[in-house]
C-alpha cells in the first residue's frame, strides 16, 4: 500500500487542502496564486494529458514523485529537483523564551513576498498565505524571518516557507519558528514533515538537530504547458 507521503500533493488536495483545490476526480491542482503543485492518483501519461487540458497556456505546475517520472512531450520541463522528505516523529519540543512570534495576516503579504523573493525558500505567491498558520519575527517593524504550513495530506502537515533575512542569520530565528510550527501541528494530532533540496546541507543539519529524520528522497519536477 502506498504511503501518504509518496504522493503528498494528491493526498493533500483530497484531504487537508481540498478547500484550495481545483480539477477532476483523478487530477487536481491548487487554485491560482496559492501554490504551483498538482497531484494525480498516479503520475501516468494519461493523467498528465488530463492535467494539460485543464490548465491555461503557459501555466507552470510542479509534481512530486518518489522517482523521476517520464514527462509527456506536450510539456516543457522547467526544472527537475531532488529533495529529501523529512518527518518529525518525536514529542512536541518544549517552548522556551525567545523573540515574539507574530501571526501573519493579509496586511503582511507584501513583506512576506519581499522576504521570500530575497531568500527563495520555495514558491510563494500572492495567496500562499491561505495555507494558514504563518508566523513571523519582526525587527524594527521589518519582517526578518517566517515559517508556515503548506501541504496537508492528513494527518501529515508540512512545515514550509522557512526563511530568514541574510542580515539576521545566526540568531536562531528559523529554529524557533520551526519548533513553534511543530508544537502547533502536534497540538492538532498531526505529524510534521518538510521537504528540503538534497544539497541544502546547512538546512538539513538544522532540521536533523531539531528532530526531523529523512524518510526518503523525492523528485519534484516543474513543467509548463506550452
Amino acid at each position: 500500500m502506498q504511503h501518504l507521503l509518496d504522493n503528498p500533493a494528491w493526498n493533500a488536495l483530497t484531504s487537508g487542502n481540498k478547500n484550495l483545490s481545483a480539477g477532476v476526480p483523478q487530477v487536481k491542482y491548487f487554485i491560482q496564486d496559492v501554490s504551483p503543485f498538482a497531484g494525480m492518483t498516479e503520475n501516468t501519461p494519461g493523467n498528465f494529458d488530463i492535467l494539460y487540458n485543464l490548465l491555461p497556456p503557459q501555466t507552470t505546475v510542479a509534481v512530486f514523485n518518489p522517482e523521476e517520472v517520464e514527462i509527456p512531450q506536450s510539456w516543457e520541463i522547467v526544472q527537475q529537483m531532488r529533495a529529501l522528505q523529512m518527518v518529525y516523529d518525536n514529542p512536541a519540543p518544549q517552548a522556551i523564551a525567545g523573540v515574539e512570534l507574530i501571526p501573519l495576516r493579509d496586511e503582511h503579504i507584501p513583506a512576506m513576498l519581499a522576504l521570500t523573493k530575497l531568500t527563495n525558500p520555495g514558491p510563494f505567491f500572492n495567496r500562499t498565505i491561505d495555507f494558514g498558520n504563518y508566523y513571523g519575527i519582526f525587527n524594527d517593524h521589518q519582517l526578518v524571518a517566517m515559517a508556515g504550513r503548506r501541504l496537508q495530506p492528513l494527518p501529515y502537515m508540512e512545515v514550509s516557507a522557512v526563511c530568514c533575512h541574510p542580515d539576521h542569520l545566526g540568531k536562531g530565528y528559523a529554529s524557533q519558528l520551526i519548533q513553534h510550527q511543530v508544537r502547533l501541528i502536534k497540538k492538532e494530532d498531526g505529524i510534521p514533515f518538510l521537504h528540503v533540496l538534497y544539497n541544502n546541507t546547512n538546512a538539513i543539519k538544522v532540521y536533523e538537530k531539531l528532530g526531523f529524520v529523512t524518510r526518503r528522497e523525492m523528485s519534484i519536477c516543474a513543467i509548463q504547458k506550452v
